[in-house]
């Protein structure tokens, strides 16, 4: 009992943290959106793509992160794309909401070897709030949760405006992108708290697709997935592996898995889970589920993420930094 509630104040405290730093990324980038991590996605494709993602984590514990998101973007002129996200995230009595606004622009650096480099920047505004409604001080009413600090007397409001930049190297089937999310300091003139106010995270994506022979419609995608937080060091890296396959008519199916660990404690997983998803004329459909390996792990069932979507007004590029990657 000790270890369960030792490590449920360590998730209250490092969750509360990384709530601002940065919204849960677990696999909704699998989900063949990899515009939820970087703007510098934004536009590639011949439609207009919208995905929704929910989120729930660690299933069995009482207030635990729960997150829904809804993404979407497209092209605009030859080599140009943008993009929005908006975002409602809640642990127990802390919740954000929020919306990014995302522009991208491509280049061809080599046309007859395929080789692009993309730039994107977002703009985003979130509000974090600490709502005290539910806080008791009751001893007859153990269920509740329990205000521990006397400090707070009110229910705490607050919010920022921040940037990230990205950028995304392209040269064939290979994919390699870096982003910088929070480059700007927080706001915290309205906390008196040990709040960080430094809340940049690095990240960089890279991944290789590649068929099975010439004419095949399988594809096989390896990934790594690297991400950085800069308030306190901390650091994963998740390693994927995705298995693809194509009919005539560009539907598909695919079915994945997702290992991910700290990175001071390799090879020791953090988490791992498979994953599978579908798109039928246009519709969009993809599930995941990660199980944890720390303490946490033997008071939960897992992670859950569910994202449907749908592409629409379709037409194609006239510039090949922007087309679509499927190919037949």
């Amino acid at each position: 009992m000790k270890k369960l509630i030792l490590s449920l104040v360590l998730m209250a405290v490092t969750s509360g943290y990384s709530q601002e730093l940065n919204l849960p990324v677990f696999t909704q980038y699998l989900a063949d959106n990899p515009f939820v991590i970087s703007p510098a996605f934004a536009g590639i494709g011949d439609n207009l793509r919208i995905r929704a993602n929910g989120l729930t984590q660690w299933v069995g514990i009482k207030d635990a992160p729960d997150n829904q998101s809804l993404y979407a973007d497209f092209r605009i002129l030859d080599r140009s794309g943008v993009g929005i996200s908006l975002y409602n995230d809640s642990n127990g009595n802390t919740r954000q909401t929020g919306a990014k606004v995302s522009f991208a622009h491509h280049l061809i650096l080599d046309y007859y070897s395929k080789q692009y480099l993309s730039f994107g920047i977002s703009y985003n505004f979130n509000t974090f709030k600490i709502d005290i409604d539910k806080f008791t001080n009751d001893p007859n009413n153990p269920g509740a949760p329990t205000n521990i600090d006397p400090s707070v007397t009110d229910n705490r409001y607050n919010s920022n405006n921040n940037f990230d930049i990205s950028a995304l190297y392209r040269n064939k089937a290979f994919y390699l992108s870096f982003n910088a999310n929070n480059v700007l300091k927080k706001n915290i003139d309205k906390y008196r708290g040990v709040e960080p106010s430094l809340l940049s995270n690095y990240q960089v994506y890279t991944g290789f697709v590649f068929k099975d022979g010439e004419n095949s419609r399988i594809e096989y995608e390896p990934s790594l997935y690297y991400q950085y937080f800069a308030s306190d060091g901390r650091s994963t890296t998740d390693l994927n592996f995705k298995y693809r396959r194509y009919n005539r008519y560009e539907d598909y199916y695919w079915v994945g898995v997702s290992y991910r660990f700290l990175n001071d404690q390799f090879p020791k997983p953090l988490s791992v889970g498979p994953m599978l998803g579908f798109m039928k004329s246009k519709f969009y459909f993809g599930y995941s589920y990660q199980v944890m390996f720390n303490d946490l792990g033997n008071y939960n069932t897992g992670t859950h993420s569910i994202t449907i979507g749908l592409d629409l007004f379709g037409s194609i590029s006239n510039c090949p930094c922007t087309q679509s990657p499927v190919h037949d």
